[in-house]
């Protein structure tokens, strides 16, 4: 049994934090003019997850568009592999770094 990445995205729109759903639901909580960080990287996080999505769409579209005999242009076949490579590869560079980060943080002692 599979599951394709958007649903995992939709996923988590059912998040049970109110936090985390009202910043995917785009509201802003703004504290004294100051933006929340938390509130920052988590957007970006999500846009960046949301962009590797697209660029795996737009590769497997290219791909059956090519084997189906619909495109006989390679050039664009190889730009969204690319495209999605590249993505793929820095969105999985950044959850490292993050499962990194809260590894260390779940270690520290208060």
């Amino acid at each position: 049994m599979t599951v394709t990445a958007a649903n995992d995205i939709n996923s988590l729109y059912n998040v049970s934090s109110d936090a985390v759903r009202n910043t995917l639901l785009g509201n802003k909580t703004e504290e004294k003019g100051e933006s929340n960080i938390f509130d920052t990287f988590l957007n970006a996080a999500v846009h960046n997850v949301n962009d590797t999505n697209i660029a795996l769409s737009n590769q497997e579209n290219e791909i059956l568009k090519w084997s189906m005999g619909i495109s006989e242009n390679t050039h664009d076949l190889t730009i969204a592999v690319g495209k999605a490579e590249a993505a793929l590869n820095y969105t999985v560079a950044l959850r490292d770094k993050l499962l990194d980060a809260y590894k260390e943080i779940m270690q520290m002692q208060i």
